[in-house]
């Protein structure tokens, strides 16, 4: 039997929401071992002057 363990982080992009989740997913990579999955629980922009500035997303990352 195996146990995951999930974990929640935010990332962000200027360039749009999957650049976000692609950049979370590979800073998790980067730092724990074994990620099998990743979903994104929320996500919202910033925006200044009436144009998007940033892309925000709320992450559930999976690892065993």
């Amino acid at each position: 039997m195996s146990v995951a363990k999930v974990i929640e982080i935010i990332s962000t992009s200027k360039v749009s929401f999957d650049d976000a989740v692609k950049r979370g997913v590979a800073r998790a990579a980067d730092t724990i071992s074994d990620v099998s999955a990743a979903w994104v629980k929320d996500q919202s922009v910033s925006v200044s002057d009436g144009k998007i500035t940033e892309y925000r997303v709320v992450l559930k990352v999976t690892f065993v």
